[in-house]
Formats: C-alpha cells, structure tokens, sequence
C-alpha cells in the first residue's frame, strides 16, 4: 500500500508526540504504514506512507536520487544570478548540493492559504520558487535559498518522483498505485 498525504503546516512526521503535539494519528490514516521520507514540521505538502518496507527503502534510499519538487516562497527577488546559483548547486556546511532545478514562478493560485499566515513586510519583497532536487538533506531546500540570500518563508513540496498532490488539500490522503 502506498499513501500520499498533503501533511498541514506544524504537524510532525510521526504517530505519537510525547510533547503533544499535533501528529499524523490526527488524519485516519491506514494502519501500520510508516512515513518514507520526512517532512518538517514546518514545511507542508505531499508526504508519501506505505506498509512494504522494500518499497520505502526504494522511496528512500539516497541512490534512487527520487527528485523532490517543492514551491517556495522566499524573502527577497529571485534574479537570474541567484537561480543559476541554485542550478549549479550551493556550499552548505556539509558539503556541496547537487545541481537542482530552479525556476522564478508567479504565486500559485491553486495554493491553500496557511494557518497561520506568512508575516507580510511592506518594505521588503517576497516571490515565490520552484526548486527540484535529487537529495534529502537535513533542512536543504531552507538552507539552499538561504545561501543564495533568499530566506524561506513557506516550503510546499508538490511532487516526489512520480507521485504528485494532485488537488490534495491538506490532511486529506489517497491510495497510490506503486510505480515499479
């Protein structure tokens, strides 16, 4: 069985919090399928469960190189520079990124509004970026933008490999058919 899931702004990649904290038992989700991948709790968007263990080992597994595809919304302007940077891949403290795909887009209008809202500043710009990448760093995409001088103000991710949101709203679920 494969799962995506559009996971909510603050819920965190788990069943049980010991904090109490908001957690994915909240969405009825099948029993016994276990996250394959993370998503942090403050980033939204697709999160794909399954119950095979060899398939979230292939979901998972940094040698499948499964391209990520998120939106972000980031402070400041996107320039030409700035997304070449982002393509040829960045230094982080850990070591170079890969190239990743990255591209200025107009604000989606398809997009959920979050709760709670983005802080807007007047005097300072925001757009918005849709950046691929073929890695799973600890916080990447966030420390990607802000490398390049553009902060993260909102992280959607929208595709994993072949499997997309596709209209999903947030917290709701669908069975996947596995791609072999």
């Amino acid at each position: 069985m494969l799962i995506a899931l559009n996971k909510p702004y603050l819920v965190h990649c788990k069943f049980t919090d010991e904090q109490g904290r908001p957690t994915l038992a909240a969405f009825g989700l099948p029993p016994r399928v276990y996250v394959a991948g993370r998503l942090d709790h403050d980033s939204e968007g697709l999160l794909l469960l399954t119950d095979d263990g060899k398939l979230n080992q292939r979901l998972t597994d940094p040698r499948w190189k499964a391209t990520k595809t998120y939106l972000v919304q980031v402070e400041g302007v996107a320039t030409d520079d700035t997304l070449a940077k982002l393509h040829a891949g960045v230094e982080l403290n850990d070591g170079p990124t890969l190239p990743a795909d990255a591209r200025a887009i107009d604000p989606p209008a398809w997009l959920w509004p979050r709760t709670p809202p983005i802080r807007v500043r007047k005097t300072i710009p925001d757009c918005w970026i849709e950046l691929a990448i073929r890695e799973g760093r600890n916080r990447q995409v966030r420390r990607m933008t802000a490398a390049v001088g553009l902060p993260t103000l909102r992280l959607v991710r929208v595709a994993i490999g072949p499997y997309a949101l596709d209209g999903l709203a947030p917290g709701q679920w669908r069975e996947l058919r596995a791609s072999p």
